[in-house]
């Protein structure tokens, strides 16, 4: 079951995920680090995405996308999601497309722009010239430090979720209902 969370395709890492997370929202949600981690992340991707925002990043890519063309969000970016990736991304709220809006475009990108809440670190670190171009260097570094907040809590509960689904019963729930 774990190997396609790593090495299917975006259809069967989405199909993981879904099964995993109906499973799971009675044991693995319920660890007092797991809700702990999710409690912060969902913090600080609010404050990075707030910030971005307002630094009219979100705008930058819309225009791009909408105007030039796009490139960022290309189709096959997918690919780089992983299923625990997308399995916190559910935990998040989030409703994982069924099928691919734009032949051109990534799995995830939706009229709105990303669906997902959670992404990948190439997703966030990426800075194209027309950022580069618009949003001053100071306000980059804010940016920056918001996204490597976001990037570390991902990474810790990405890892702390993979021991819990290895091995479930040496990593009972930690919390109470």
């Amino acid at each position: 079951m774990g190997n396609l969370a790593i090495s299917g395709s975006i259809r069967e890492k989405i199909s993981w995920a879904r099964v995993t997370h109906q499973k799971g929202e009675k044991s693995w949600l319920r660890h007092a680090e797991v809700e702990g981690l999710f409690e912060d992340l969902r913090q600080a991707l609010e404050r990075s995405r707030s910030d971005r925002k307002a630094a009219g990043l979100t705008q930058i890519c819309r225009t791009c996308e909408e105007v030039e063309g796009g490139s960022c969000c290309g189709a096959g970016i997918e690919n780089r999601y992983d299923g625990y990736v997308l399995l916190i991304n559910l935990a998040l709220g989030v409703h994982l497309p069924a099928e691919r809006w734009e032949a051109n475009s990534c799995f995830f990108l939706s009229p709105e722009g990303c669906c997902l809440k959670a992404r990948h670190v190439i997703c966030i670190n990426y800075v194209c010239k027309n950022i580069q171009d618009y949003v001053d260097p100071g306000t980059m570094v804010r940016l920056r430090e918001l996204e490597g907040e976001e990037i570390n809590l991902l990474f810790l509960l990405h890892e702390r979720i993979k021991k819990i689904l290895r091995n479930p019963e040496a990593t009972a729930p930690e919390s109470q209902e």
